[in-house]
């Protein structure tokens, strides 16, 4: 980068300093964490010989962060896959079972916006249809910060809720279930999608907005009809934006459609099998007879119930990525 004539291939000057960065991401907090260890390995031992027990305590705390920090350091390592670094959707639908279905996706919308907010990323909610009586029938989420992709994936697949229902005067145990999606988005590559391809309907957007909301037609609705595939968007003001919103979702979700069509026949070839759960239960949330949250690929469970729903879900998804990579 330092050379005379760096400059004078833009696109190929523009690579290398994306390699740069890319080796910084890792080298910089390694780098930084090893600083933190030698300074704690090296004091510790004075402050042991001197007796200062407050010194002590505050290495000790020092040093425990920073095997929380190389921890999460090598769960990152394992996000090597071609989409993982990139941002995503977030897609909640309710499964059948009306009020109560509704209402479990509303908890898990609420559980995902705390987990996002702790991991410090940014969050736009895209599309949100409420139910009838409480909840949410589906919500959509665009997610923007590192390795976004690579770390909600985790998530894909069906949570399912047993509980004593709110909603039931006889109050008897309820089982629910809510579907999770998620897609990487990809601007920057060519999907193919002609016009007679995609059915767009238009409607009025519903909820919290300001005047524009229920006075247009400025929401959109778009099928890709050879796949079946549906997005929709009103979290713009006009149509037009939000009809490019929606063709951005859907050329994600057929990108992504590809992707693993490409990835599972390879390991058919290589003899591999590899399972894609794109409807599978993934995880049991049990709030009644016993409070437990179980994940059904790695076996992890966690007692406590209401830290989970607060958003705390990184035990989960390190799980994951260890296991499945």
């Amino acid at each position: 980068m330092t050379i005379p004539d760096f400059w004078e291939d833009g696109e190929a000057a523009q690579a290398t300093i994306d390699a740069c960065n890319a080796l910084k991401a890792w080298t910089i907090p390694y780098q930084e964490i090893f600083q933190r260890f030698t300074d704690v390995k090296e004091l510790l031992p004075e402050a042991e010989a001197v007796s200062d027990g407050e010194l002590v305590q505050e290495l000790m705390a020092s040093l425990q962060k920073v095997d929380k920090d190389l921890h999460d350091l090598e769960v990152r390592r394992m996000l090597s896959g071609d989409l993982d670094g990139k941002d995503c959707y977030l897609e909640i639908n309710a499964g059948a079972g009306g009020t109560e279905s509704c209402d479990w996706a509303g908890m898990l919308s609420r559980m995902y916006q705390r987990w996002i907010q702790k991991k410090g990323w940014k969050l736009e909610i895209i599309d949100r249809l409420d139910g009838e009586i409480a909840g949410i029938k589906s919500i959509t989420f665009q997610i923007s910060g590192p390795f976004a992709y690579g770390y909600c994936r985790s998530e894909k697949g069906v949570h399912r809720l047993v509980r004593i229902s709110p909603f039931d005067a006889n109050a008897k145990r309820h089982t629910s279930f809510a579907s999770v999606d998620v897609t990487p988005i990809v601007e920057d590559v060519e999907i193919d999608i002609r016009p007679e391809e995609i059915r767009v309907d238009t409607f009025r957007a519903s909820g919290a907005g300001g005047q524009h909301v229920n006075k247009t037609d400025s929401a959109v609705r778009m099928t890709h009809i050879p796949t079946g595939i549906v997005v929709s968007s009103q979290s713009q003001r006009s149509q037009i934006q939000n009809r490019e919103t929606c063709l951005t979702m859907l050329r994600s979700k057929l990108y992504e459609k590809e992707v693993f069509e490409r990835e599972e026949k390879l390991s058919k070839l290589g003899g591999e099998k590899k399972e894609i759960a794109w409807g599978s239960q993934i995880r049991n949330y049990v709030f009644q007879p016993y409070t437990l949250v179980k994940d059904t690929r790695t076996k992890l469970e966690v007692g406590n119930i209401q830290a989970v729903m607060d958003g705390d879900l990184d035990a989960f998804v390190n799980a994951y990525l260890k296991e499945f990579g």
